[in-house]
């Protein structure tokens, strides 16, 4: 168990933590969330002990073990993919070493009945234990397996790690900790420069990791796949949910209208209680009981109001200068990066107010696309033209990562600023929740979603009627890019967005792109318009790259193929008695879908009541609620099976 007891830290006047306690269970899965800012990585850092507290102690057993994922990575020289997660297995060969060491000594001691003997039998016990946990007979095939998981191919394995991007280099130090297995994982942000396929395959991973984590992340569908607990942190203090983080939002609203309704309650009944005591006061008869009234009253344990940060940044793009009809037209452009083929004669046309999502698998083209239309990369093959008057605005999916460490905030916005904004810069940073002395920071002293929203407000410094965002939403937390999201449904110019996050999306954009087999496929309105022309679920069904036939009356155009006739799968033909097995098969998983959505239903209703938490049966029930998800998920595929079988067969 890991214990945080009474921890305080101050950064200057700022209170970042006032004597905060907190509980980390062996197995426990928890989300940290929170605002950009209120210290949710400076809480992992605490936990870590790269950080010491002011006050308050950390404690966990003295023989577990601690892997931290941070945002800073740097990987030593000299090494190739495999060498460097190889070093993940240190902690093996070393267990190894003093296993051989504990066997030689216990086969030379005679003193059985001693405390250092028990004692050495408990350390190998201990040690055999912590070998299981780890797989050390199987280290090289879990290593393949791992860094394959996360996107490397073989031929990645034998190169070095300085030839791969930071996000890469991330990638090989999540697997050294994946490997490792710590007994607490602790992981700040570590989708971000995942792609979805990987994201899910760690989701996979995670969900039967045997320690405890505590992971930051600003993935909803993340957090609910992974956790089971969600800790806030907010304006110093911790506040504690045994629920992941959908039901966490329910919980903390109604834990906050409880709150203000009790406090106003209490305040209206002391208002009355108070006049009731002055009156009383003014008459000689009844000063004895007003003063007996007053005790009674100062007695009273007051209802506060826990302080919520409600600060949001101010994000309104400047008016978008007038343009020509036609923004952007691109007719058989072709893109290759040396034999590999990523785009091939596709045809794209965007009108003045046009606003388009980008979507699709990754490595399909589509950051590639953005930086073609910036002018960030040459294309191989056909034109690319801009309309008359178009200026351009781009945000690229590693933009904050871009801004110059050594500069404080106003000289970065000062480099990117024209001279006519100078004026303004310090208005602007502090409609970004940079105000007073923050201006004077350093870059590198800024969180990761800091970084974003200055990265943002630096977007804001030139007027553009072009608008090109390359997963914008990456390190902002959930009310950022609320705020973000807002102010683009209101800019009034031409707008491409690259982004998986469906929500994000959601009523954003009137016309899809997707990227798939190296052609663009066009679709008219949002998101949620498109996953049901292409009948899929989500947007990762789009980014793992499951292929579905649109339904009819799609309103889709392939760039390449849009007279190409639909092959109709052949009908198969069923016996008698096996066109009632199926029959037969669809109708009990119906009826087993039915029951167990009741089941479900029951439960979410007992977890619904905020006075569960406080029970002793909270990890019993919600274990058996999500055995009866897991029993509807596998009852959902057997009715699809069959019913897709029987459908097949014109049944």
């Amino acid at each position: 168990m890991l214990t945080l007891s009474d921890i305080s830290l101050k950064y200057g006047e700022r209170v970042l933590f006032d004597h905060v306690n907190l509980v980390i269970a062996e197995r426990d899965k928890v989300g940290l969330v929170g605002r950009n800012g209120a210290g949710k990585s400076t809480l992992l850092k605490i936990i870590a002990n790269t950080i010491n507290p002011d006050e308050g102690t950390i404690a966990r057993p003295s023989a577990s073990s601690l892997g931290f994922l941070h945002q800073e990575i740097e990987l030593p020289r000299g090494r190739t993919v495999l060498e460097e997660t190889m070093t993940a297995f240190e902690e093996i060969q070393r267990l190894e070493s003093r296993l051989e060491e504990l066997t030689e000594e216990i086969g030379n001691r005679t003193d059985y009945e001693s405390n250092g003997y028990h004692k050495l039998l408990e350390e190998l016990d201990a040690v055999n234990h912590r070998l299981h946990i780890l797989g050390g007979s199987s280290a090289q095939a879990d290593i393949e397996k791992v860094l394959k998981g996360l996107g490397f191919k073989d031929g990645d394995m034998n190169r070095q790690t300085t030839e791969f991007s930071g996000g890469w280099q991330m990638r090989v130090e999540l697997a050294k900790m994946l490997l490792s297995q710590p007994d607490y994982l602790l992981l700040d942000e570590p989708t971000n420069h995942l792609d979805i396929e990987s994201i899910i395959w760690l989701e996979n991973f995670l969900q039967d990791y045997p320690g405890a984590i505590i992971v930051i992340s600003h993935d909803r569908q993340f957090l609910d796949t992974i956790t089971k607990r969600t800790v806030e942190v907010e304006l110093g203090q911790v506040y504690d949910y045994k629920a992941p983080y959908s039901k966490y939002v329910e919980l903390r609203k109604d834990r906050r209208e409880k709150q203000m309704a009790a406090y106003q309650n209490q305040q209206r009944m002391i208002a009355q209680k108070e006049k009731t005591i002055n009156r009383f006061m003014a008459k000689a008869t009844k000063t004895k009981m007003a003063q007996s009234m007053q005790k009674q009253l100062d007695k009273i344990e007051r209802i506060e109001i826990e302080d919520v940060d409600a600060a949001t940044m101010n994000l309104r793009f400047p008016p978008a200068p007038r343009s020509g009809q036609v923004v952007v037209e691109a007719k058989d452009l072709t893109k290759k990066y040396g034999d590999l083929l990523v785009l091939q004669e596709v045809d794209l046309r965007l009108d003045r107010g046009d606003r388009v999502a980008f979507v699709g698998q990754n490595g399909q083209g589509k950051t590639t696309l953005a930086k073609i239309i910036v002018d960030e990369l040459k294309y191989t093959g056909g034109t690319l033209d801009l309309g008359y008057n178009v200026e351009l605005g781009y945000y690229a999916q590693n933009q904050s990562d871009t801004l110059d460490s050594k500069l404080t905030l106003l000289e970065t916005m000062e480099m990117y600023s024209p001279p006519e904004m100078r004026t303004k810069l310090r208005t602007i940073l502090g409609a970004f929740m940079f105000s007073g002395e923050d201006v004077d920071k350093k870059v590198s002293v800024l969180s990761g979603g800091e970084r974003a929203r200055l990265a943002l407000a630096c977007l804001l410094l030139r007027p553009f009627n072009l608008l090109v965002l390359d997963e914008p939403t990456n390190h902002l937390d959930m009310l950022s890019k609320d705020v973000l999201k807002q102010a683009l449904k209101e800019y009034d110019g031409t707008m491409i967005v690259v982004s998986h996050d469906r929500e994000f999306l959601n009523g954003l954009t009137n016309r899809v792109v997707e990227f798939r087999d190296k052609q663009l496929h066009h679709y008219i309105g949002d998101v949620t318009a498109f996953l049901e022309k292409r009948a899929l679920d989500n947007m990762r069904d789009v980014e793992i790259g499951k292929t579905v036939q649109p339904s009819a009356n799609t309103n889709v155009v392939n760039t390449r193929q849009e007279n190409a006739p639909v092959q109709e799968e052949p009908k198969k033909t069923l016996s008698h008695e096996e066109r009632k097995r199926l029959t037969r098969a669809v109708s009990n998983a119906e009826k087993r879908i039915n029951r167990i959505e009741e089941e479900i239903a029951k439960f979410e209703k007992k977890m619904a009541d905020p006075a569960f938490y406080d029970g002793a049966d909270v990890e019993k029930i919600t274990i058996e609620y999500e055995q009866k998800k897991s029993d509807l998920t596998k009852a959902m595929e057997e009715w699809e099976e069959a019913a897709m079988e029987l459908e097949m067969a014109g049944g």
